[in-house]
């Protein structure tokens, strides 16, 4: 009876041993030996929230404002690269304009400068026509009508019944008028163009070759006369002369090597007490002796 009781208690035992460690094993905790075995509070799991976290939702943020950032840079640069375009093109377009002014303003002159020297040619013809009008209204003026043949002294040259010498040597206007006189002549009194361009074909070219000849206003300013008393008919001066700039009383003929320049727009004034060469001329009488005095 004894072992039978014993034996039920064995069993208890055993039974109670057995559903506690079932119930360590549902706590997953064994106990230490040798201790009171306490109650443990079973470990919390926290959920891990679902959605975006922190950082994923800082990198988007910062992606974004990276986006925005380079279609701002895109943008602006496409925007400066219009502008600098529209301005190659309005750079373009005022090089244009201005070239077509130029080459307008070229023709302009060149059509001017053509109109011009067409002036100056009809100019020159008339003042041709005028002095040729002018040979045989001008008064006192008697030029022999050769009947035989004049030879003119040695540099003396023969034109239309007259000789003319062309002086190497330089003396003021009066000078050079008593020295006319002395050799039975007169400082070159010159009344037609032909007269005028056989003369200035006589003179050399040279820097500023002047020659007087026979005419003068001392008396009476811008009255001008010939050495004989008679007064000046039209006249042979260069553009803007006589001009009187420093008391100029007395004429002269200008050749230069401009070639431009010519015979009948050749006369300047000058003051009388300037040293140069000059033009003597003598009317011959046919038949007369041709000798000049020295």
């Amino acid at each position: 009876m004894s072992n039978t009781g014993g034996s039920g208690a064995g069993d208890g035992m055993y039974s109670k041993l057995i559903d506690d460690e079932a119930g360590y094993g549902e706590l997953n905790i064994r106990p230490d030996v040798g201790h009171s075995v306490h109650p443990v509070s079973p470990i919390r799991i926290i959920p891990r929230p679902s959605g975006p976290g922190p950082y994923r939702l800082a990198t988007i943020c910062l992606a974004t404002l990276c986006a925005i950032l380079l279609i701002s840079i895109i943008a602006v640069t496409a925007n400066n690269k219009n502008k600098s375009q529209k301005s190659e093109e309005t750079s373009e377009v005022q090089k244009q304009k201005q070239e077509a002014n130029v080459t307008a303003l070229m023709a302009s002159i060149s059509k001017l400068q053509q109109e011009k020297k067409k002036l100056q040619e009809e100019k020159d013809e008339l003042l041709l026509g005028l002095a040729s009008r002018r040979t045989t209204k001008a008064p006192n003026v008697i030029k022999p009508t050769p009947q035989a043949a004049i030879v003119c002294p040695t540099d003396w040259h023969l034109f239309n019944g007259s000789c003319y010498f062309i002086s190497r040597t330089t003396r003021d206007w009066p000078e050079s008028k008593s020295f006319c006189e002395s050799q039975g002549a007169h400082l070159a009194i010159i009344h037609t163009a032909e007269e005028q361009t056989f003369l200035w074909n006589l003179l050399p070219r040279g820097h500023w070759n002047a020659y007087w000849f026979g005419i003068t206003d001392e008396h009476t300013e811008d009255q001008w006369k010939w050495v004989d008393g008679t007064p000046l008919v039209g006249g042979f001066w260069e553009v803007g002369e006589p001009n009187n700039h420093i008391d100029e009383d007395c004429g002269y003929i200008v050749k230069t090597r401009v070639l431009e320049r010519v015979p009948i727009r050749s006369w300047y004034d000058a003051p009388c007490t300037m040293y140069w060469p000059f033009i003597c001329e003598k009317e011959m009488i046919p038949g007369a002796s041709t000798a000049m005095p020295h």
